[in-house]
């Protein structure tokens, strides 16, 4: 069984995460991706550690776990596009390219002729991918974009963090960074219906993606809660707007979830705890009742969740068919008997006797199948590869560009 995407080739120009993680993800699903790097340095994440991957079989040789995390299932050729052969040699790759990703400033590839006019010149079938902070056009589409400030330009951090009078209270970013790896999502779900129009068609086209668009498309509920009310949602820390009781509690020896949905849960919840006048009372009986009423009942969940260990609480929940669980860290995650039946954690083998750890695509297909043929690549490991596979040079055009491979 082959990927989805077998035979499509991809042309990745992109660094940090959200073109990486685009790039990624059509790996994954079967597309040859080849990924272009500066010389001598590579992608950015390549130095963003601690932590490091450290080559057990190959002393002094490491990989940073950010890298590692969005560039398996590609290929990597060092090119430096400031040079005109860099710029030939990108131009080239283009024309033998299903699909470019790029997430450079706007317009910052123009100047090498390397943007969309420059290389849909040379392939109008190509479907090219930017992603930038601000997108294309617009007043901020000169300004440099970074998820931690798209993240409180889009709202995200309006919403996120405790409640202004609690202790700790104020905004917080996202413990990953959402803006980037959604937008980098988006952009794959845009190249994917492009490949189809241009199957319809034969028409390439531009995808501009835009952190902050994404940002804001992204808050869902919460955006549509102020554009219908007009009102400006608050922080709630773990805590749900719209629903009662749903959030984390302390319990005798960490925390535990009750994500009690509707009021057939809570009557349950309130059997299993022996409190069934909670779910009788009419202030508590209907979940808007609950909303209405949180801050009464809340604390009386809370004193009621301190009775029992985490451990104790996921059996009693599960045994009533009341949604809750851990707040697990990432080693009980790893442990967790569901993530281990899926197979969310896979090893990569780097064919040298040596595996580097690495997380499954969510993405389980019936017929199709999601592969993992490369791990993370050294900086510039197929180079020559690429120069004979894809381009077939000659070793006289091979000569005449090492200086822009950096070799």
């Amino acid at each position: 069984m082959a990927g989805p995407l077998q035979g499509i080739r991809v042309l990745d120009l992109s660094r940090v995460l959200a073109g990486p993680w685009a790039g990624q993800c059509l790996g994954d699903l079967g597309a040859d991706v080849i990924k272009v790097e500066r010389p001598g340095v590579g992608d950015d994440t390549r130095s963003w550690g601690p932590p490091f991957f450290e080559s057990s079989i190959e002393p002094g040789e490491s990989m940073a776990a950010y890298y590692m995390s969005a560039n398996r299932n590609k290929r990597s050729i060092t090119i430096d596009i400031t040079k005109p052969d860099g710029q030939e040699l990108v131009r080239r790759l283009a024309a033998k390219c299903d699909i470019v990703i790029e997430n450079f400033k706007a317009g910052g590839l123009a100047k090498y002729g390397l943007d969309y006019a420059g290389l849909s010149a040379v392939n109008p079938g190509m479907i090219y991918c930017s992603i930038t902070g601000f997108g294309h056009a617009g007043p901020y589409k000169d300004r440099p974009g970074y998820d931690f400030l798209v993240q409180g330009l889009g709202g995200m951090m309006s919403v996120t963090g405790e409640r202004d009078d609690l202790p700790g209270g104020g905004p917080q970013k996202t413990g990953i960074a959402t803006a980037d790896v959604f937008t980098g999502l988006y952009g794959v779900i845009g190249i994917l219906a492009a490949l189809h129009h241009r199957e319809q068609t034969g028409e390439g086209q531009h995808i501009d993606m835009s952190l902050l668009d994404t940002q804001v498309a992204i808050m869902g509920n919460q955006a549509l809660g102020y554009l219908v009310s007009g009102q400006e949602p608050k922080r709630m820390g773990n805590a749900h707007a719209s629903i009662v009781p749903y959030q984390s509690f302390a319990s005798r020896d960490g925390h535990i979830i009750l994500a009690i949905g509707n009021d057939g849960q809570f009557a349950r919840f309130c059997k299993a705890v022996g409190r069934e006048d909670l779910s009788s009372d009419k202030r508590y009986r209907t979940n808007p009742n609950r909303v209405r009423n949180r801050d009464t009942l809340v604390p009386i969940i809370a004193d009621i969740m301190k009775s029992r260990t985490t451990d104790e609480w996921v059996s009693l929940l599960e045994a009533n068919t009341v949604p809750g669980g851990p707040i697990n860290g990432m080693k009980r995650v790893f442990e967790n008997e569901q993530v281990v039946a899926r197979g969310v954690k896979i090893d990569l083998d780097r064919g040298n006797g040596e595996t580097v750890p690495s997380i499954a695509n969510p993405i389980v297909y019936s017929s199709t199948k999601v592969g993992y043929d490369r791990p993370p690549p050294k900086l510039g490991e197929h180079t020559d590869e690429i120069l004979d596979e894809v381009l077939s040079l000659s070793d006289e055009e091979k000569a005449r560009f090492r200086t822009i491979l950096g070799e």
